[in-house]
């Protein structure tokens, strides 16, 4: 059994400076685990804990059923893969590849099958001969994962291993080393800032935010299902659109319920609240709606997801981007964007983007972005009118940032 238990696990350098806290993570034998957040959130620091190459402050760390807590890294039986990928240049990939069970002492016959599965798995055979520096990105890549796979570790550890390569080859990279995973079945972990890496490769993700573990769970429930204001704006390409709105009942307690967004309005179906209980004790109260991009339509084209009671805006045409299969349209809309501490540090800092929204927020001048069907007319600084899907809105508590749900 190769499972990886995080219990508690937490680190605080000699400066007080705390990386890591108290980090719960149940990992399965057998399970690809995606560690993904912002610069600086703990991933890596969390990564090299594990690998034995930071010391744990506080917690306990198992790798099976041991505790590995104070063993060094050569005997965890885990084998780490590197985004710089360490090559020796003046060894041949064969020699690379087989490096470490040289100094295991391996048979050279044993070493040679191994490098030689290992060349075959990852298609590699016609390049043991060459040396580093006349092979591509990609295949810099494979002898780095090559050299992991023949070691046979209980447990592989991955610090952006593609963060080098252009955007054609990551994603040709990331399925193989996705497929490559299930073949093998070797559990891992795997660290990453792209949340797009995140979700297509991961059995589950963890996203951690200032140290610690904001949620952990499978891609498609951390996409519909986003635990606070910081995974709802982190996770997803374009990200959720967070305006700041209130919950509202028409007439005494019996009439419809709305959001509202200075003068316009949503009408929030009865099926929502009731999948949303918590939300009838909100009414009067403001509140954080989501709305992902692929949920507002170019109205003149709503299906009948946009063709609820109570589900359009007025909005303006700011920005028009032709993706072939669809537009990313950024529509100027009366609403305030919701700008807390969470929804800052999801931007990972970047000033620009922060100045924005803030900008938008004192005008209560909202951009939102929205997945249009191609065939949408609308052109730059054109008003619009856009259908919402209201069935899949999003609703946070400004204050905590977490999902109102129960």
């Amino acid at each position: 059994m190769s499972a990886v238990t995080m219990d508690r696990m937490t680190k605080v350098y000699p400066n007080g400076v705390t990386a890591v806290s108290e980090l719960e993570l149940e990992i399965a034998d057998g399970e690809f685990l995606v560690l993904v957040g912002p610069s600086g959130c703990g991933k890596s620091t969390a990564l090299r804990m594990v690998a034995g190459l930071e010391e744990i402050s506080d917690g306990t760390l198992r790798i099976g059923e041991r505790e590995v807590n104070d063993l060094p890294p050569k005997e965890r039986d885990i084998a780490m893969v590197f985004q710089n990928y360490a090559l020796y240049p003046h060894m041949t990939v064969e020699q690379n590849i087989g490096f470490a069970l040289k100094l295991a002492r391996l048979p050279k016959d044993e070493i040679r099958k191994r490098v030689h599965d290992a060349a075959k798995t990852l298609q590699l055979e016609d390049w043991l001969q060459r040396k580093p520096g006349q092979l591509s990105g990609g295949q810099r890549q494979r002898v780095a994962m090559g050299r992991a796979i023949v070691r046979d570790p209980a447990v592989f550890l991955m610090d952006e291993p593609l963060s080098n390569l252009d955007a054609k080859l990551r994603v040709q990279m990331r399925a193989e080393i996705a497929r490559l995973q299930r073949e093998l079945g070797t559990t891992t972990i795997y660290v990453t800032h792209d949340q797009v890496e995140a979700m297509t490769m991961g059995d589950r993700v963890a996203v951690l935010k200032d140290g610690h573990l904001q949620q952990v769970a499978e891609p498609e429930k951390l996409y519909n299902e986003p635990a606070n204001l910081f995974v709802a704006a982190f996770i997803g390409s374009p990200s959720m659109n967070l305006l700041e709105a209130t919950f509202e009942q028409d007439g005494d307690g019996d009439g419809v319920f709305r959001v509202s967004f200075g003068e316009q309005s949503l009408q929030v179906p009865e099926a929502v609240v009731a999948d949303n209980p918590g939300l009838r004790e909100r009414v009067g109260q403001p509140v954080v709606v989501g709305i992902r991009p692929e949920h507002i339509f170019d109205a003149a084209l709503a299906d009948d997801r946009g063709n609820a009671p109570g589900a359009r805006l007025a909005a303006e045409v700011e920005l028009r981007e032709a993706l072939g299969s669809e537009l990313v349209m950024h529509l100027r809309t009366d609403a305030t964007p919701a700008l807390t501490d969470d929804t800052r540090s999801a931007v990972e800092a970047d000033d620009a983007v922060i100045e924005e929204l803030e900008r938008q927020a004192e005008a209560s001048e909202a951009l939102l972005v929205a997945r249009f069907d191609a065939r949408s007319r609308a052109r730059i600084g054109d008003a619009v009118e856009v259908a919402v899907d209201t069935s899949q809105l999003h609703f946070f508590d400004p204050e905590s940032g977490n999902r109102l749900s129960a």
